[in-house]
């Protein structure tokens, strides 16, 4: 029989690759740094009933996607007047990582959601069919038309086109 790692061991080994996910669904790191909180506070509560065989990085996965999406939606919901914006404190990001964010979160909503699980979740393409309600081949498709379009955005701003 399987025992569940402590709850602050499952912080430890994942958190990182929470934050990712979050991150690229959300672009904002004080955004994602939100979304990283909430899915861990919801997995805290539904940890104990969580089976000791379960795949532990998809289920977090799962959720951070899901907070992350739930984070846009209020940010939708409370719009904020410029005015009242703060200064940036100082860059957290080198200008090509938000080059990367920016084409990663245009990508159609199928590419972006399997890029996302795929290389910042670290999931394979069975998991991600199985979270997503696909086959493996699609996910693998569409991780591959995803890529390609991430390629192609980096030729061009390596060329100075602007898309």
């Amino acid at each position: 029989m399987m025992t569940k790692a402590p709850f602050e061991a499952v912080v430890a080994d994942h958190g990182a690759t929470v934050l990712r996910v979050c991150r690229a669904v959300l672009g904002s790191h004080t955004d994602a740094e939100d979304a990283w909180s909430e899915t861990f506070l919801s997995a805290l509560k539904a940890y104990p009933e969580l089976p000791a065989e379960a795949n532990v990085r998809g289920w977090l996965v799962t959720i951070a996607h899901r907070k992350a999406i739930d984070v846009t939606r209020a940010r939708a919901r409370h719009a904020i007047p410029t005015a009242d914006l703060p200064e940036r404190a100082g860059p957290d990001l080198e200008p090509s990582d938000d080059a990367v964010w920016r084409a990663v979160r245009s990508l159609p909503p199928r590419q972006r959601e399997v890029i996302t699980y795929r290389y910042l979740g670290g999931l394979d393409y069975a998991t991600i069919a199985e979270l997503t309600g696909g086959t493996a081949a699609a996910a693998r498709r569409a991780a591959s038309d995803g890529l390609s379009s991430l390629r192609a955005r980096s030729a061009a701003f390596t060329l100075g086109i602007d898309e």
